[in-house]
């Protein structure tokens, strides 16, 4: 079973995004409905049972280890959990742990991740409008969240913010996001608004701001040099000349990044999506809690699911409608 994991299109698989939680006390408009139903608790894993699912993975080949949510740091005793994984960094088996986030608990937990061995973390963050980011979160204080940032790189996190692009809602931001993060110091991603769950009334072909249009306009004030440069995710990058601050961009509307794929997502009720955009999934809860002392069918479960792994993701706006939607929230398969 040390074979490492390919799946049918040569892709070795080496990064596993990993959602300890569904729940998370923002309700973002494009990604969670306002009343959220979120699971029962006894159909989460246990965080000794990720620790054990992570592990597998890791023995089978994994470098790359993101915990996501919902909002992985309103999780009670997660940082038990961070410092388990600790133990694969020492070893080395483990390359690199790290975090998504909304930033909203960083301002507790900054030194204790620094301590694990995380050193980056990615904040999403839509604006930096005190109301804009009140009504975008419905329930969320912008400035808890810059405190949280504040406090990740005096523990000498590297801070990376990802933005979703939404038309209308931040598109007169987009210099200012630029400029705020090249004084701070701070990586910039933007992200398309995908086709990810229920969220009400909220219309996804009126968020929709594509990332083609959002770097013409960027290059209306800046230079954008490509770079070949690659992170292990699906974020393609530039650099604008006047600043040399790196810009990241993830287009999986406008131009899918599927052909290098090297991530499968976990989430915290045991399911590995071998592709965000698509619906088979695997269930790993079942073979890990019926031999929980032997990992023989866990590994085994593993492998069949990479095997499974499709060419890439159907997501598609540009035909007035919202096709490749999946039924499930971001919150749920891990941001």
């Amino acid at each position: 079973m040390s074979a490492p994991l390919i799946d049918p299109f040569q892709r070795p698989i080496s990064y596993l995004r990993v959602s300890v939680t569904d729940r998370c006390d923002f309700r973002c408009v494009y990604c969670m409905s306002e009343n959220m139903t979120f699971l029962p608790k006894k159909e989460l894993l246990t965080l000794e049972e990720l620790d054990q699912m992570c592990t597998t993975f890791i023995d089978m080949g994994v470098e790359k280890l993101r915990i996501t949510g919902g909002e992985p740091l309103v999780r009670r005793g997660i940082m038990g959990f961070f410092n388990s994984m600790t133990r694969h960094l020492d070893s080395g088996t483990l390359k690199e742990l790290t975090l998504t986030t909304n930033g909203s608990q960083l301002a507790r937990f900054a030194d204790d991740l620094y301590a694990a061995g995380v050193r980056r973390v990615n904040v999403s963050l839509d604006t930096l409008d005190e109301q804009k980011f009140a009504d975008i979160t419905r329930w969320g204080r912008l400035q808890q969240v810059l405190k949280g940032i504040d406090a990740a790189q005096n523990a000498g996190l590297r801070v990376k913010l990802n933005v979703v692009a939404l038309k209308g809602f931040n598109e007169d931001e987009l210099f200012t996001l630029v400029e705020w993060c090249n004084t701070r110091d701070i990586d910039l991603t933007f992200i398309e608004v995908m086709p990810m769950g229920d969220i009400g009334n909220e219309d996804r072909l009126d968020q929709y701001w594509p990332l083609k249009d959002l770097r013409a306009k960027l290059a209306e004030q800046y230079t954008l040099l490509d770079l070949a440069e690659r992170t292990g995710g699906p974020a393609r990058y530039v650099q604008l000349t006047e600043t040399g601050q790196k810009i990241g961009f993830i287009t999986p509307l406008t131009h899918n990044f599927c052909e290098s794929c090297n991530r499968v997502r976990l989430t915290c009720t045991g399911e590995l999506y071998m592709c965000l955009g698509q619906e088979d999934m695997a269930d790993l809860r079942a073979p890990l809690r019926n031999n929980p002392d032997d990992t023989t069918a866990l590994q085994e479960a593993i492998r069949g699911a990479i095997l499974r792994k499709p060419k890439g993701h159907d997501f598609d706006y540009s035909r007035q409608d919202v096709a490749g939607r999946m039924t499930r929230h971001m919150s749920h398969t891990g941001g």
